[in-house]
């Protein structure tokens, strides 16, 4: 067996087959050809850009990605046939995809103090989060439509609430929940369709109090019926999104239109939790409700747990060793967890393989606490983090190298997301909120 070495040949040439998945308009011919070994991925991607220009000469030529065996090659393919054993006398198989690469940044829009949180779920608009107390909605991700008043600190967090399963809320209707310093939850809605000359400022509809201390962070579960909140407080509360009986009418302050002065007054309702989850010893830093009867959470205490909805109790446990700040719950079967740390190391489990509890995968090209992960809501492969470092990663499961490194940000990153599947947002120490286009994954 012929295993080509770094030490080989610069002339010796490798017989390949290039197959893809991609649209037929961008695929070459599946007879084998002779590459120089020594090739790296730029160079793979010239060959397949020649032979597609040859054949179409209005071809524009683009950036792809190349499989051996399912695992990107990120290294000359002497090197990577080496490190994997794989013999240069066969022929071998490449697949090339789409490269993910970020086409386009657009202009940042600008807040009035740090960016804390993010939601791209909806299609037509962008959810942020302030430490100016106020929660915005950028419709196209440009314009302020809408500015959410009546926090009393810093928001921490803020989310769209989904709608039976289908995203958040239906057509020109939101609901949207966010959670602050002040320690407490509020729940907003409202109709985007309406007419304005300036940003709408609009009071929440119901007040969530109950945690003693900071609220980090919130979600729905898939139906928009509930809501789960995790504190600094080490606990985490469940909510119900309707009103119920049980609910007071409380008497809130409400501010005019583009005015600091205190007008009317209105009521709004006043919530209790439905279930305390407690179990965590320090800071809950994040939820995930993936399942209607399944939470997943992250503490400061270096732990991941599980939760049971309706019993309310831990049904697993993974310590970490080192603080957590973020996770999600994304990838094949949308059952692996991915969670950000303080190390900076960003880490995989599968908790579906029993008898360890190692990380599946670690990506540790951070350099600086990870902040915010994300799966991309499409594909098994791809995900996103963001980090103190002032960058934001995409990553693919099928190497260990980050497929792209976004830098738009100046200060520390403190949130981001995926937004229409082909964007990422994010918002940051810098008061910005950056959106980053083009991003083909197929």
């Amino acid at each position: 067996m012929d295993l080509i070495g770094s030490g080989s040949d610069p002339s010796r040439q490798i017989r390949v087959r290039f197959v893809t998945k991609l649209e037929p308009s961008l695929r070459v011919p599946a007879a084998p050809i002779a590459v120089p070994s020594y090739l790296t991925r730029m160079g793979l991607s010239e060959i397949v850009n020649h032979i597609l220009n040859s054949a179409n000469t209005e071809y524009e030529s683009q950036p792809f990605d190349f499989l051996v065996d399912g695992e990107l090659v990120r290294m000359p393919l002497d090197e990577f046939l080496l490190a994997k054993g794989i013999s240069a006398e066969r022929v071998l198989e490449i697949e090339y995809v789409k490269a993910v690469a970020p086409k386009k940044q657009q202009d940042p829009c600008l807040h009035d103090d740090w960016v804390s949180a993010v939601d791209g779920s909806h299609p037509s608009s962008i959810l942020t989060g302030c430490y100016d107390s106020f929660a915005r909605i950028w419709k196209g991700g440009s314009v302020c439509t809408h500015i959410l008043e009546g926090h009393h600190g810093a928001i921490t967090s803020a989310r769209y609430i989904k709608s039976k399963g289908k995203g958040p809320n239906s057509e020109n209707g939101f609901h949207l929940v966010t959670g602050s310093k002040d320690r407490s939850l509020r729940l907003w809605k409202f109709n985007e369709a309406e007419d304005m000359e300036h940003p709408m400022r609009i009071g929440a509809y119901k007040i969530l109090p109950g945690h003693t201390s900071s609220v980090q962070t919130i979600t729905s579960d898939p139906f928009g019926d509930m809501i789960c909140s995790g504190s600094w407080d080490c606990s985490i509360k469940l909510w119900e999104v309707n009103s119920s009986e049980a609910d007071g009418a409380v008497s809130i302050k409400k501010r005019k239109l583009n005015s600091n002065s205190l007008d009317t007054e209105e009521s709004q309702l006043e919530g209790m939790a439905t279930s305390t989850l407690l179990g965590h010893t320090q800071c809950v830093s994040s939820v995930a409700w993936p399942d209607s009867q399944v939470i997943y959470s992250a503490s400061w205490d270096h732990s991941i747990k599980q939760w049971d909805v309706q019993t309310c109790k831990e049904t697993w446990n993974m310590v970490c060793g080192k603080a957590l700040n973020c996770l999600d719950i994304g990838g094949e079967g949308s059952a692996l967890i991915a969670a950000g740390s303080s190390d900076p190391v960003l880490r995989i489990w599968d908790p579906r393989k029993p008898g360890t509890l190692a990380p599946i995968f670690q990506f540790s090209s951070h350099s600086s606490w990870i902040t915010a992960c994300k799966w991309h809501p499409v594909s098994w492969f791809h995900l996103l983090s963001a980090s103190y470092d002032g960058k934001v990663m995409l990553w693919d499961l099928r190497t260990a190298w980050p497929l792209a490194i976004i830098d738009s940000h100046e200060d520390k990153v403190l949130c981001a997301d995926w937004w229409r599947d082909d964007r990422v947002i994010s918002g940051g120490a810098d008061t910005k909120l950056c959106i980053t286009s083009g991003i083909e994954i197929c």
